[in-house]
């Protein structure tokens, strides 16, 4: 079970506690505002650091019930000696390319040992799923195919869980962990952390992306001639979700850049405490339906651009934006710092639907560019 993070509300202070079970997290559900309850953690290093979070005993329940369904499940298991095993057949295979060739166009799962892998593979068919025997122990570290990213992903769909995926680069400065080049994608309970980019994809208005429960530390870079990357780039898809996930650390570009037709982006946090270079917490540049709510987002004094938290129709427009849906939110400033920035920047004109959101002092309910 991951580490836990025990937090104290109104104001909060986030440290490192180490591991609870869960009878110690059902006791600590609260009764009141300012009360103590234990969140499950994510693979953040530096969450030792104190941040100050004011939410409300409504915001602590609704963390409860992420929390506890944030518990692993039980994995398939790993053939004994081998590092990727089909779980349909039970053959094991020392290369994940040869695991994923033995599908071909069939559905399947592939189970992956515990184990560091300078590895990558190309999905050209089929519907598979790569899931770690034990979440957070398989690590695909430094190898990308086609000059691309860990996982090249072109099958009918594919589902990552569990999967961790570290210093990532290629020459054009677009080094994935994954490269979703057609069909759904679902991931869950999985790292990208230290290389280029996280997620990158092309075009396919008639599927969808589906995130939770996953973490994004230290991606994004503008230094390349290709342009920016950031530590999602999603491309015209039909529907991104994105839930119960964390985007810190951030080293260049936006956290979230999405041109899908809709989005669901709910009970996140973004934490850019950290960052360096950064700019949007999230830019959708075509514009969007759907929902932007119960986030928490903190911007930090290392921005390339700071005016706005999320962007929406900043570039050329390809979907109405009529009806998108923001609210319950929370955004702050780092402690100590003071500057003025626009919670929702919209360059669109069409008739977005603005609901409550707590905004610290200096950052403006909304501005129209």
């Amino acid at each position: 079970m991951p580490p836990f993070y025990r937090a104290r509300f109104r104001p909060a202070t986030i440290v490192a506690a180490g591991p609870n079970d869960l009878g110690l997290l059902l006791q600590s559900v609260p009764e009141k505002d300012g009360s103590t309850i234990v969140l499950p953690g994510r693979q953040c290093p530096d969450i030792e650091r104190i941040m100050r979070i004011p939410f409300s005993r409504t915001f602590l329940l609704t963390a409860l019930a992420a929390t506890v369904a944030a518990l692993p499940l039980a994995a398939p298991r790993a053939q004994d000696g081998a590092a990727f095993t089909v779980a349909e057949t039970g053959r094991g295979y020392a290369r994940l390319q040869d695991a994923v060739d033995a599908i071909g166009g069939r559905s399947a799962t592939i189970v992956i040992a515990p184990g560091r892998y300078r590895q990558c593979a190309v999905q050209q068919a089929g519907r598979i799923s790569f899931v770690a025997e034990q979440p957070g122990t398989a690590i695909f570290d430094r190898a990308a195919c086609e000059g691309k990213a860990a996982l090249v992903l072109r099958g009918r769909s594919a589902e990552v869980r569990g999967v961790t995926f570290r210093n990532i680069s290629v020459d054009d400065g677009n080094g994935a962990g994954i490269r979703l080049e057609q069909g759904d994608l679902t991931v869950s309970q999985s790292w990208f952390a230290d290389s280029q980019q996280g997620i990158l994809t092309a075009d396919d208005p008639n599927s969808s992306i589906v995130i939770d429960k996953t973490t994004f530390s230290g991606l994004g870079t503008c230094e390349h001639s290709a342009g920016c990357a950031h530590s999602i780039y999603i491309g015209d898809y039909g529907l991104l979700r994105v839930t119960n996930s964390r985007f810190e650390r951030g080293t260049g570009g936006h956290y979230l850049k999405a041109r899908a037709g809709k989005v669901e982006i709910v009970s996140n946090s973004f934490d850019d405490s950290n960052g360096r270079a950064t700019n949007y917490m999230i830019d959708l540049p075509a514009g969007a339906t759907g929902r932007i709510e119960g986030n928490w987002f903190v911007q930090g004094r290392d921005k390339e651009n700071y005016s706005v938290f999320i962007a929406i129709g900043a570039e050329e427009l390809w979907h109405e934006s009529d009806g998108l849906a923001i609210s319950g939110n929370v955004a702050r400033f780092v402690p100590g710092l003071r500057r003025s920035s626009a919670f929702i920047g919209d360059w669109t004109g069409h008739r977005l639907v603005i609901g409550e959101n707590e905004l610290a002092p200096g950052i403006k309910r909304f501005e129209a560019r």
